[in-house]
Parts: C-alpha cells; structure tokens; sequence
C-alpha cells in the first residue's frame, strides 16, 4: 500500500550547478518549541567560574565550615605516591580517604585544563598523576573505575571514569609514558592504563550479545541484571571508549567494538537514556559516519537525547519555565516532583554533543539554540544567581563564593519555585546540598564557550573533541539576537553551514542562526575527496555535500497529503540516483529529487512512520537523511 499512496511531482533538475542549493539545516522538535531567547538573559563568565572553582577546592589553606575541600589521600591503595581526596558534597559525612569519587575528581582535573589551568604542574603537584590511582589494580580488576577499591555494578558508573581518564590522558599526552610504582611493585604508566583498561572492556564487548543490563562483574564475566535499572546506554560509553582506543592504538578490532556498540544501540525500538553516556554515542556515530565511512543512525541517538528516556521514567532534557526563570534545555528528571534537572548532567551533555557539529553540521542552528538555553540557564544552580529564599543553604554562599554549585534544581520545593537544592541532605548523607561532583564538570561548558556576550555565543568545537584527528581552528558562533549580527575573525574562513568561502573575514549572520566558521591559512589549496573538503591534506568539512528534509519535519503531525520537500547542498558533483524509503520500503527511484506529496489517510490514525532518502552521487558519494511522522487524520 506504501507505494500506492505516494503522488510524486517530479523535478525536472537532474543534476545540480556547483555552489549551495540550499542552507540545510535539521530540526529538534523540543529546541524549536524553546525560545530564541531565554529569560532573564545574563551572561555568566563560565570560564572565570571553572577558573575560580579549581582555585577554591585545589587551596589546603581555606578556612571556614567544611573547609578546606581538599585533603591529601595517603592510603596508597593502588600506587605507591600520594594522592588527593575531594568529597562529594560540602559537608559529607561519608567523606573519607578512599571514598572519593573519580566522576568528581578527574572532572575537575578535566575541567580545569579545559579552562587553560595546568593540572600538571599547580602549587608543586602533578595532580593529572594522581589519578592513576582510580585503576584498581588491588583488587584485580585492572580497571580504571569510580573508586580506589570499585566495584563494577552500575554500568555508566563504570564506563564514565574510564572515558575521563582517557580524557586526562589526551589532554596530557606527555604525562603518558610516565612510570609510577603500583603497590604490587609493578611500574605502570597512564598509557599502559589506558591499553590495559580499553582491552578488558573490549574483552566484554566482544563476549555480549546486547548491554541491556545494569553492569558487568567481570569478575565472573556476566551482565549484573536489575530489571528496574537498564543501562543499555553503557553502549555508547562503551563505543566512545573502543573508537578512542582504535585511534590510539590502531586495533581493528576496536573499530568493530565500536561499530557493535552503536549498531546494537541504534537497533534498540526503547529510548535507552539513563545518565550521561547517550549524548557520546551521537558524538561517537557521527565520528565513524565521518571518519570511517559509516552509515550508523545518529538521528535516531539524536533523536532520542531529547526525547523522554524508555527505562527511566521521565529522563531527558526540560523543556519549561519554572517561576520566574527559563529553565529549557538543562538535564534531568521531567516528572519528578514536576521536575529536577542536575549540574553534572547538564554541563556534560553540551560538552559530548556540541562537537557533532564539526562532522555534521546539518545540526548547527539546533545545537547552537540550544547550548544558548543551558550557557545561559545553568547558572541556576549556583547560589549567587538565585534569590536566597529559592535555595537549600543560602548560609554557605560566602563561603562558596559562588562557583560551587547545588546538585540540581527543582521545579518545586518548600512551595518555592525553582528551589536549588540536591537528595544529600534529604538522604542523610551532607549537610548541605552544594555538590562537588557536579560542580567539578563546570571547565567541560566553560572551556567550549570563547565569547559569550548576552549576544553572540561562540564556541570552540576542538575543545571537547577528544582524540581528534589534525584539525584547523573552528568555531560555531549562534546569533542570539533578534537583528543580524557581523562576525570578523582573522584568516580566510569556511562555514560548514552554507560552504561559502569568506575572503574579507567578515560574515554576516541572520538572527537565530548558527555559522561553523573553520580557519584556514591562506594560499593552501583545496581539493575535494569523495564528500570531504581537504585543505593542505587537513580535512575540513567531512559533510561537503548534504542533504536533509524540510517538509516533513522531524516529530512532525501530518494529516491529509504530506508534501515532501528536501533541502541539498552540492559542490561540482552530479546526482546519479535518488532512492526514497517508507517505512523501510523503496516507494520512489530515479535520477531526479523527488518533490510532491504523501496520502496520509491511508494509514492508521496516530501511528508513526519514517521517510528516508538516499542520493548517490555520480563520484560514488552517497547522501542521506531520515525524518519521522505521526499521523493526525481524526475520522
């Protein structure tokens, strides 16, 4: 029946002159219902804020209640050097040497390079050393995991630490050969870390058949199953960290880990958002789209980050207005208590997926509007940005100064709306709810945003692109203005959206939009290989040619005939064929682009449905892109 319902209008183009067809660009359907402008609009310095925080908690010498933060941990569970102890929350009564935590320990040392701060050489300490060790070696695990003495038995809570320490190794990469004596003896160096970790996952997931489980005890090599927390997600952890490995290491079968991980996730008919580790598969699929030559479905991954997670009631990203505040695009809960989005999420998620756009820039406008919701509303979770009677423990601002934050914020709390505040104090675990191992992912936003001026917002897209392949400087710069804005930057520029060249380096930006603005150097040539545009043997645009629907939208509500509208973009190629698929199956094939329209009334009212196009060009290039429909035709 699919193909009867289809009435095509054929174009009569059947090839495209060299230059832009058209500026295609993808829909978020939750970021589209955000506002252009979120209010109230302030521009915080996030860069000055991670800078202070690491001041704050790195300094032995503060005085005050629950200060200093930091302590020395000379327990020597794992290597025989010292190491430094965090809590936490401010106030933890679990805090102990041994307890720490190293989604808070590493983030800060993470976060703080971002931000431009050595870790490596700060007050006589080699803090990036330190983390060695969260590797268990002790206790045999050769993992690297959440604790000195770790267990294995949350899936993202294993995963996450890993991925940060090859974050740390990436961003230290001379530190990498450094040798430090185990407590066996064993003289071992974060490069051998790093190999010795990513084989023991790659062990795993060579043996699984699927991650829809909790964790791994690896141990005895099987999934840890709670039916009430699936952290299927874990495979998109699981990808970033055996595509990173392939980088490093050159093993093939890291690849197909990678591969197996994305491909099993994308299989997936359940939104398997659980934590933070969702957002790295979009990143890790457009990668191996780009790089590889793959075809993994990152919209659907995409898709599913803003949408409300299968196996965690109300998971995802808040799109609202609590109380006086805008609260859209921050991370988090959606039904509990009305609503709880948290710090570490928030600042995470931005980080994992603002770099897509480098290898997909059809995302450009949907990202930038909504990183400007969280850059601008994430602030929320700190004490001086909120009216005292809004937060938890207004007593410790001072003592704060106001760069550590709360672990997330409510909708409602005490009959206040929004209320900063966190589960510490109401479990019995902190006296207050300022959270460190939130607070400590603050350099992840801060080290991305290179201007933010309550106007335009530009961010640095190599800088949470960890183990990237040799790239020039580049940019997305979001107009948040209501009237169009002149961008000047130094060098011959490139925008990923449009693919026009800027010889004058000045670029005009249209309100609400986004420009990815790579700097070239001057009198390099370029040359075009399959669909990437190399300069000086540096890939530049991995996406020289797109292509994208305009009509329908994706997540849209049709009714009556559908019309079909595609945008695309071509350099000096030709199209060899179009290929159409409903719902899996080939509705139209030619030469030509397809445009007219779809008979709705045909199906099922309220039922779902998936167009995709596939156009090949005549240098062998194929292009494609998929968009979901639901169908309202009441009878």
């Amino acid at each position: 029946m699919a193909s009867k319902c289809l009435c095509m209008i054929i174009c009569l183009l059947l090839f495209f002159p060299q230059g832009v067809w058209a500026r295609v660009q993808k829909e978020i359907p939750l970021v589209a219902k955000m506002p252009d402008r979120p209010q109230p609009l302030k521009a915080r310095d996030w860069k000055q804020t991670a800078q202070a925080y690491d001041e704050l908690v790195f300094d032995f010498s503060q005085e005050g209640p629950f200060l200093p933060l930091i302590s020395w941990d000379l327990g020597s569970v794992n290597f025989q050097q010292k190491s430094f102890f965090l809590p936490s929350y401010v106030g933890d009564y679990r805090a102990q040497p041994g307890s720490q935590e190293a989604i808070n320990l590493m983030a800060a040392v993470v976060g703080a390079t971002l931000v431009g701060i050595d870790k490596s050489n700060q007050h006589g300490e080699n803090w990036v050393l330190m983390l060695k060790e969260f590797y268990n070696d002790r206790n045999g695990l050769n993992l690297v995991l959440n604790n000195p003495s770790g267990n294995t038995g949350s899936l993202w809570y294993m995963v996450f630490p890993s991925m940060l320490f090859f974050m740390a190794l990436d961003l230290y990469p001379e530190l990498g050969g450094v040798e430090t004596l185990s407590t066996s003896g064993e003289p071992l160096t974060m490069h051998e870390i790093a190999v010795r970790t990513a084989y023991r996952y790659l062990e795993m997931v060579e043996s699984q058949e699927g991650f829809s489980f909790t964790g791994y005890d690896f141990m005895a090599q099987a999934p840890i199953e709670l039916s009430w927390q699936i952290e299927a997600d874990g495979a998109a952890g699981l990808a970033w960290l055996c595509y990173q490995a392939h980088r490093k290491l050159g093993d093939e079968r890291f690849l197909e880990g990678a591969k197996k991980c994305l491909l099993y996730l994308t299989g997936l008919d359940k939104n398997p958002f659980y934590e933070v580790l969702l957002p790295y598969g979009v990143y890790s699929a457009a990668r191996l789209n780009a790089e590889e030559g793959l075809e993994i479905d990152l919209h659907r991954l995409m898709r599913w980050c803003f949408q409300s997670s299968d196996v965690r009631k109300g998971w995802g990203v808040i799109a609202d207005r609590w109380g006086d505040y805008d609260v859209h695009g921050l991370v988090g809960s959606r039904t509990d208590g009305g609503g709880y989005a948290f710090a570490m999420n928030s600042f995470q998620m931005v980080a994992s997926l603002l770099p897509v756009v480098r290898y997909d820039p059809r995302y450009a406008d949907t990202l930038g509007k909504w990183a400007l919701q969280v850059v601008n509303n994430a602030r929320l979770f700190y004490p001086d940005e909120i009216p005292s009677e809004l937060q938890s423990n207004p007593l410790w601002l001072p003592f704060s100064q106001g760069v550590i934050a709360y672990e997330g914020l409510r909708k409602q709390e005490h009959e206040k709306t929004p209320y900063a505040t966190g589960d510490a104090m109401k479990g019995q675990w902190a006296s207050t709810n300022y959270a460190l191992y939130g607070s400590s992912h603050v350099g992840f936003l801060g080290g991305l945003i290179n201007v933010w001026d309550g106007k335009i917002l530009q961010l640095d897209l190599l800088k949470t692109d960890f183990g990237a392949r040799e790239a020039y400087p580049t940019y997305l710069y979001y107009n948040a203005t209501e009237d169009e804005a002149t961008i000047t930057e130094s060098g011959l520029l490139y925008d990923l959206v449009t693919k026009e060249f800027y010889a004058d380096n000045e670029v005009t930006l249209a309100a609400n939009e986004a420009a990815v603005l790579v700097v070239l150097p001057r009198d390099k040539g370029k040359v075009y290989r399959g669909n990437a545009l190399v300069v000086d043997d540096v890939v530049v645009d991995y996406m020289a040619n797109m292509v994208a629907f305009v009509s329908p939208q994706e997540g849209e509500l049709v009714s009556g005939d559908l019309t079909l509208a595609l945008d695309l973009v071509l350099q000096d190629n030709r199209i060899e064929e179009v290929v159409l698929h409903l719902d899996g199956k080939e509705i139209y094939q030619d030469r030509k682009l397809p445009q007219g329209s779809i008979d709705t009334t045909v199906f099922r009212n309220g039922s779902w449905h998936e167009l995709e196009v596939w156009v090949t060009l005549q240098n062998g290039v194929r292009l494609t892109d998929t968009v979901r429909f639901q169908v309202n035709n009441p009878s």
